[in-house]
């Protein structure tokens, strides 16, 4: 798998692609709804990334961006080899990856820098917090933040943060994460979450990692969120992920789907035992009334985006 991610014109998101997914979706291109991919790196680089545009019977128009406006390129490409090539060598970070095509600059207008942000310090403190859980959950992308940043101190008419500032603020937390992550070694708890929950999928389990945005949401939506012969099902909603950011461990929610109290013993076992497998610390009575909790808990998430 490649650490990218892929978004297509139809409005899917292909989370750390292979090098054969990639070439699949550049190779499906042109028709309507379906004209462009924008890749980004994980975690993603504010203005850096690698797209393509084609329409049927059109040259395929192959752009990357290296930061600043004075860094975006162009080339075109009649063909979709080339462009499967450069975008798999870039996605891999090989040296000279865009090597033998026909760079040009794209000419394009530096933006107006917005103006300072106008909060009390109150605001200013709750806002950059808000921000810094958020990233710290480890499941927003970059935009999914900004909206949060805009609308975390609206009241009645009052928008004091616009679009601009709201990302000019994320970008520069979320470059904080990255440095901070940068020097992580190994796997990591939330990893090890992760390879728990794909195995319980696989025997049956609907797994769900920050599910819905509370438990009553959670309960109502977890049945259509797995295969139809799902036997029982496990997931953590977003305030327990806000909870485990600031380092109170992490609770899960579970169940068997017939209802009864001996399947929910029955797959809070499974839940136990595929947590522990990975090497997860677990907090559990065996009543099936009693939330599973991993504590302690090491939530060092690397940034999906």
């Amino acid at each position: 798998m490649l650490a990218i991610t892929v978004l297509t014109g139809d409005g899917h998101r292909h989370v750390r692609a292979s090098a054969g997914k990639l070439a699949e979706l550049v190779n499906r291109l042109g028709g309507q709804n379906d004209r462009f991919l924008v890749v980004q790196r994980i975690p993603d680089l504010p203005e850096v990334f690698i797209q393509v545009w084609h329409e049927d019977e059109d040259d395929y128009v192959l752009e990357h961006r290296d930061g600043a406006p004075d860094r975006h390129f162009q080339a075109t490409l009649d063909r979709p080899e080339p462009v499967i090539a450069a975008m798999t060598r870039w996605a891999c970070l090989e040296d000279e990856w865009g090597s033998g095509l026909n760079w040009t600059p794209l000419d394009l207008d530096l933006p107006e820098p917005p103006p300072p942000l106008e909060l009390d310090e109150d605001e200013r403190k709750g806002l950059d917090a808000r921000i810094r859980e958020v990233i710290v959950g480890g499941y927003a992308t970059r935009a999914q933040l900004a909206e949060i940043a805009q609308d975390h101190l609206v009241s009645g008419d009052r928008r004091p943060v616009s679009p601009e500032q709201a990302s000019r603020l994320v970008d520069r937390m979320w470059l904080e994460r990255v440095e901070e992550q940068s020097s992580w070694k190994g796997e990591k708890d939330p990893e090890r979450l992760s390879r728990a929950f794909i195995a319980l999928e696989a025997t049956g389990i609907t797994a769900r990692e920050n599910f819905a945005c509370c438990r009553t949401c959670g309960q109502a939506e977890i049945a259509a969120a797995g295969s139809p012969d799902a036997r029982g099902y496990v997931y953590f909603h977003s305030q327990c992920t806000d909870s485990a950011a600031v380092g109170h461990g992490l609770a899960l929610l579970y169940g068997g789907f017939d209802g009864s109290s001996d399947t929910t013993a029955s797959i809070g076992r499974e839940i136990v035992a595929a947590l522990q497998e990975t090497g997860l610390s677990v907090e559990w009575n065996g009543d099936p009334e009693q939330t599973i909790t991993i504590a302690p808990l090491d939530w060092r998430k690397r940034l999906i985006g």
